[in-house]
């Protein structure tokens, strides 16, 4: 399991004002419904950003996660995977700690995902401007889906993943061009170090500018406001993706 029922995401490094939030229907270009949560910050945004959650789909973890980018200046959606094989999300918005994931997740596809981000992401941008750039971060599953859009041809302008799986990446790594930053728990025990330093060196020879950042030491889920020892490591991890997000603003 990626995080615990009640964890949630640490604070980011700068905050302002978070001016709209809520949970909402999206819909893909394959007449797809998905649930959806975004949050927009009071400023306006010169970046928005499309939150791949874990294999849960869109956990409360997630719908604080956008309401901590919105903090941090960021237009922000986080969705759910599961639009076309669960259906909608119930009356609270987001998946319950009991939902069957484990049938669901391998009934998902690429081409589906990618879809759903391309649905987002013409959310955001319907919300704020027609160019505004969009990055995409991810986490497990989704971290993995976040790196392997970098060698995707979706409308988008760099990936951050927290401790994907470079299998799972697949071909597209030797297609990646987008800048990209991987976030790497060093005690991660699904995935060793030496693979997703591997897929860095695979998608910076295929033209992708790699930020990739090891925390020695740090469990998979690290990011997490209750892991008071990983204060630092969130932080810094903070640091990386919102420089991402910096480095591509308009």
């Amino acid at each position: 399991m990626c995080h615990d029922h009640d964890s949630r995401p640490p604070a980011p490094p700068r905050t302002g004002e978070v001016a709209d939030r809520g949970t909402l229907t999206l819909t893909a270009a394959d007449g797809t419904e998905f649930s959806a949560a975004f949050a927009m910050p009071a400023a306006e945004p010169r970046v928005g950003v499309v939150i791949l959650p874990d294999i849960r789909g869109l956990h409360p973890y997630y719908v604080a996660l956008a309401d901590r980018f919105a903090e941090a200046g960021l237009a922000a959606v986080a969705f759910d995977y599961f639009g076309r094989t669960a259906g909608l999300c119930g009356a609270e918005g987001t998946r319950p700690d009991d939902f069957d994931w484990q049938s669901h997740i391998p009934r998902t596809t690429a081409e589906g995902i990618d879809a759903d981000v391309a649905a987002a992401i013409a959310h955001l941008r319907e919300r704020t401007r027609a160019d505004l750039p969009v990055i995409t971060v991810g986490f497990c599953f989704g971290g993995s889906h976040s790196w392997r859009i970098s060698g995707g041809q979706l409308d988008v302008a760099g990936c951050a993943g927290f401790y994907g799986r470079p299998a799972m990446v697949g071909d597209a790594a030797a297609s990646a061009h987008l800048p990209t930053v991987m976030l790497i728990a060093g005690a991660d025990a699904a995935t060793p170090v030496e693979d997703q330093m591997k897929l860095a060196e695979t998608m910076r020879a295929a033209g992708a500018d790699v930020d990739a950042v090891v925390y020695d030491g740090a469990p998979h889920s690290f990011f997490d406001r209750a892991f008071g020892e990983w204060a630092e490591a969130c932080q810094d991890a903070w640091e990386h993706v919102l420089a991402l997000a910096d480095r591509v603003a308009a």
